[in-house]
């Protein structure tokens, strides 16, 4: 008991000496570590999961206070002592579409409760503007998603301190799509302000727009069809929100065929899928096919094309993520075929990082032919993969954590046969392909272990051996 109240202080010490940033927090569920199985088919679930909405402060764009949601997914076994992450979600559709609200009815919420599965305590900030938080969302605003990052952070010290859950100072950062943006914010925010902090571990960014200024302006300005005009109004009307410096009124920017949908979509009167409609139907009626770029005013287009001052371009230019060198280890996966945030930013993002002198980043197209929709599974299973080395989760009471361990695989390169060394334990092991599918199962006995590959077409796999609530992991290549 002694030492488990030494744990906590530990812990939490810090944290008694900053001002309350938590305000209320609901348990909104829980799922079985079996729910969770079927839910996900994922092996590697260890734990079931409690979840709740938690409130908490923190700033706005103009940095006043402010109030927003978020959602905590924590393992269900109180004996763990637990790394944290924090994954940063995707466009929401509306205002409910967040993680603290969507969860329940199987919208992207739910990855925490995949995260929560694999050892991790999850916070998915609902970002400014969106779940309990009024106003219109800063989309792709860097500073705000940072913020609520670092505040939930905040936040989740006073409540693990409130429903004695433990955690130790591992953190992992992760996001898909706008929320790669905002991974990629907060990673930065903490690397360059709040070092004395926190500490990432690891972080993986999937599929973001780090590139305002460069890739995705070159999108917006382009007369391309592109299947997502909304992203377009979307982008102007946050910086607006943000800067107050990119238009007086919505037709100063947006011809009169387009304007009224945005702007109702601006006022919160119609979700952002159906605003993609309206502006769809109207876009093929007048042009013939979806090109935002004929959506603007020409006099606002020719000034973002010729003045690299005007307003809307040092908006964009503010928003760029990727121009620093982290430290931490660090993936950016991307899908060369996405067909709404170009491949282009990853590659951006990695070559300037390694340019400044990151040491340990790193890009890879996780699927050339699979678009922003289809990515999403192949980019969590890498960063799961990725992340699995360095996690470390602890038991209440002792002081050494346990980390997944790497098997002994030999040889790596296979053509029907792979002998796996020194299993510790009787287990499972399987090999999974890229995208996380099961392709062989087995139950092994401890010590070396020979398997038959022969059914395993050629590629290269991910094989992964459970056994007494510990992971062991290693990859192989199948060449004939």
């Amino acid at each position: 008991m002694c030492r488990k109240i030494t744990l906590l202080l530990l812990f939490f010490v810090p944290v008694l000496s900053q001002a309350q940033s938590l305000v209320s927090s609901t348990k909104l569920g829980a799922r079985t570590r079996n729910e969770l199985l079927a839910e996900f088919q994922v092996p590697f679930i260890q734990y079931g999961v409690d979840y709740y909405r938690i409130v908490y402060t923190t700033t706005n764009t103009q940095g006043l206070p402010d109030t927003v949601s978020g959602l905590v997914v924590v393992p269900d076994d109180p004996t763990r002592i637990y790394p944290r992450l924090v994954y940063q979600h995707g466009t929401a559709g509306s205002t409910m579409d967040v993680p603290s609200f969507n969860v329940n009815a199987g919208g992207e919420g739910i990855i925490g409760w995949l995260f929560g599965g694999l050892g991790y305590v999850a916070l998915l900030p609902d970002y400014l503007g969106l779940g309990v938080s009024d106003g219109f969302h800063p989309y792709v605003h860097a500073a705000s998603e940072a913020q609520t990052g670092v505040d939930i952070l905040r936040a989740f010290n006073e409540f693990a301190l409130q429903n004695g859950v433990y955690a130790n100072d591992q953190l992992f950062i992760t996001g898909y799509s706008q929320g790669g943006h905002a991974a990629m914010a907060l990673h930065r925010e903490i690397a360059l302000n709040f070092e004395d902090t926190f500490s990432v571990t690891a972080a993986a960014h999937l599929s973001g727009p780090y590139s305002m200024s460069g890739v995705m302006r070159n999108l917006f300005i382009s007369d391309e069809v592109y299947p997502a005009p909304g992203y377009v109004p979307y982008t102007v009307l946050s910086y607006q929100t943000a800067y107050g410096n990119i238009f007086n009124q919505v037709e100063d920017v947006f011809k009169a065929a387009y304007a009224p949908a945005i702007g109702q979509f601006f006022n919160n009167q119609i979700s952002l899928g159906q605003l993609n409609d309206q502006l769809s139907a109207a876009l093929v009626a007048n042009e013939g096919s979806v090109r935002p770029v004929r959506m603007f005013q020409d006099s606002f287009l020719q000034n973002v094309v010729n003045q690299p001052n005007h307003p809307f371009n040092q908006a964009l230019a503010d928003n760029d993520t990727y121009a620093w060198a982290p430290e931490s280890p660090t993936r950016i996966f991307y899908c060369m075929a996405d067909d709404q945030v170009p491949f282009e930013n990853g590659v951006v993002a990695v070559d300037t990082m390694l340019a400044l002198g990151a040491q340990q980043t790193q890009g890879l197209d996780v699927n050339p032919a699979a678009d922003h929709g289809d990515c999403v599974l192949p980019a969590l299973t890498q960063t799961f993969f990725f992340f699995l080395p360095y996690q470390q989760i602890g038991t209440v009471g002792t002081s050494a954590p346990w980390a997944a361990g790497k098997l002994e695989i030999w040889p790596n390169l296979v053509s029907e046969e792979m002998l796996v060394r020194d299993l510790p334990s009787d287990g499972l092991l399987r090999v999974m392909d890229m995208s996380g599918k099961t392709v062989l199962e087995q139950a092994v006995s401890a010590g070396n272990q020979s398997i038959q590959m022969g059914s395993v077409p050629e590629g290269l796999y991910l094989v992964g051996f459970t056994a007494e609530g510990r992971v062991w992991h290693g990859k192989v290549v199948v060449r004939r």
